[in-house]
């Protein structure tokens, strides 16, 4: 059950009556449905629906102070922080960064993680990725010996993207990154900010550009950020590879085109085609209903 220390990775903490119905109306998943044995995974959204950070939320168990853990991207937290104190206003809500003191470690095979390795939840977008945890930064080294990378490249192999890596904060809509695909965006819940942008993209079925799983014909990879091209023209842009397989952001109406007119999916001079995982509810190109809601 090897855990890998996610260093990328902060964490804030969220407290006061008021945490829960103050996460409520601003992230884009339900958090009343979260509890100390459900983590919840959603994002913060400008008003016009781009992705600012995504998180992990995890409750903290009353006897322990109640409130909620956020489970951020590194490089987000500080402008998280900001925006969430920007929302504050009136609210009964504390917000604590405790980036410095904590650490984020993830199973790197899909095992679960022993209870010592501090307050572990199951990832909630899928499955098979196995549990993280939230621990001590000074016990870190002992209870996440693994390489982070193992971690990714397991993420790869299942088709789950990653900020930063497969997607850029600031400019992607939740859709691109697979929020609806994998528990990130309730369509049930009351409002949140981009709310009216991300609803009417799931009911018009708009979203053309996802990041979609690929796999390389030759077994090799390319680099992070090359050009995925087709006929001479721009498909998208690949993301983060590991052992043969990649996550791409692409334009699935182009790639459609293209195979259609029997033309090779590249990028960077290797070829690639896609893989559907099975989490995935959407069309594929080539797959009936493609088109009507890609």
């Amino acid at each position: 059950m090897p855990a890998a220390h996610l260093v990328d990775r902060g964490v804030i903490r969220v407290s006061g009556a008021d945490a829960r119905s103050f996460l409520q109306g601003l992230l884009t998943s339900d958090i009343d449905a979260v509890t100390p044995a459900r983590a919840g995974y959603g994002a913060l959204l400008t008003p016009q629906g781009k992705i600012i950070s995504d998180c992990f939320v995890i409750a903290i168990p009353d006897e322990d102070g109640g409130g909620f853990l956020l489970d951020a991207p590194l490089l987000q937290t500080q402008d998280l922080m900001k925006r969430l104190k920007l929302y504050k206003l009136r609210a009964m809500v504390a917000l604590d960064d405790l980036t410095a003191a904590s650490a984020v470690i993830a199973s790197s095979d899909g095992a679960a993680l022993p209870e010592e390795a501090g307050l572990v939840y199951a990832d909630p977008r899928l499955p098979a990725l196995g549990q993280r945890a939230i621990t001590d930064r000074e016990d870190v080294a002992t209870v996440a010996p693994a390489d982070m990378e193992d971690y990714h490249a397991r993420r790869i192999g299942l088709g789950i993207p990653d900020g930063g890596r497969d997607f850029i904060y600031g400019d992607a809509f939740p859709h691109e990154a697979l929020l609806d695909q994998t528990g990130g965006v309730s369509f049930r819940k009351g409002c949140y900010i981009g709310q009216e942008v991300v609803s009417r993209m799931q009911h018009r079925g708009t979203a053309r550009t996802r990041i979609v799983p690929i796999v390389f014909t030759e077994g090799l990879v390319t680099e992070m950020g090359v050009e995925a091209t087709a006929g001479g023209k721009t498909l998208g842009t690949v993301g983060s590879c590991a052992n043969g397989r990649g996550l791409a952001l692409l334009r699935l109406d182009r790639v459609a085109d293209a195979l259609a007119a029997g033309e090779t999916l590249d990028a960077g001079g290797l070829a690639f085609t896609l893989e559907k995982p099975d989490f995935i509810r959407f069309p594929f190109p080539g797959e009936p209903g493609f088109g009507a809601a890609a």
